[in-house]
């Protein structure tokens, strides 16, 4: 397992609200450095749009808060970083990815079924931007108290039948994201989306894109510059930058 990244700061909570929550508490976006927090239990867990996000103890909530990610453009596609570097840290304490794949925009799947979830939040007024991880260690949640058509979720250990602590997971997790980070910031987005790809679920299958208004079938083709996900529809190309994907 790789060091901790220099100058890169950790606090460990034994429980919290959220730990989102409580980057904004410490007001880690005004600080130098990065600094990550993990919480052993959330009371209040949530994801995308509010979503309520199961967390029982032995799964991994952790927040990372960069304090200079750029434009806002820029700092959206963390959210690929992020995917890569949990699929890098489930590949270390395992020791293999088979079956191991993200979906766009920001779901880590195994065999299909969902073990982990990104979320990214700014943290306004000032320039800082949090990541949230959720990874489903030891539990995850039943079939219906997911929205219908999501994708089943399911827990490390069930899929594996590994038994990873969230420290342990964490202590894989960080280093994998700088490691990522750094290419970004001396790369670009190029080779993150390179590496994204190389990990992408259902590329070159039909998908279903769910958007407020409209729902869009296509051939998923990819992801552009700007992180859409890339659509040949028969009516021609589409790029979308944000829905909720079904297969």
């Amino acid at each position: 397992m790789s060091q901790w990244p220099e100058h890169v700061r950790r606090i460990v909570a034994e429980q919290t609200d959220s730990t989102l929550d409580e980057a904004r508490r410490w007001d880690l976006g005004a600080r130098e450095h990065p600094t990550w927090i993990l919480a052993l239990h959330q009371t209040a867990a949530r994801g995308r749009r509010g979503r309520t996000w199961h967390h029982p103890r032995g799964n991994l909530a952790a927040t990372v808060v960069l304090p200079r990610p750029g434009r806002p453009d820029e700092a959206a596609k963390r959210s690929f970083t992020a995917a890569i570097a949990v699929h890098m840290a489930i590949e270390d304490v395992i020791g293999s990815a088979r079956g191991v794949a993200l979906k766009w925009p920001n779901d880590v799947l195994i065999d299909g079924a969902k073990v982990a979830g990104i979320l990214l939040e700014s943290l306004s007024p000032g320039p800082g931007l949090a990541v949230g991880f959720g990874v489903n260690l030891v539990d995850a949640p039943e079939a219906g108290e997911v929205e219908p058509g999501a994708t089943a979720p399911v827990s490390l250990l069930a899929a594996t039948g590994m038994r990873v602590s969230p420290q342990d997971f964490f202590d894989a997790l960080g280093p994998a994201f700088h490691r990522l980070e750094n290419l970004y910031i001396t790369y670009g987005f190029g080779l993150i989306r390179e590496r994204w790809l190389h990990r992408a679920a259902r590329l070159g299958e039909i998908v279903t894109a769910r958007l407020p208004r409209e729902e869009i079938v296509g051939r998923f083709a990819g992801i552009d510059g700007l992180g859409r996900m890339q659509l040949d529809t028969p009516a021609g190309p589409r790029a979308i930058a944000a829905a909720d994907v079904f297969f």
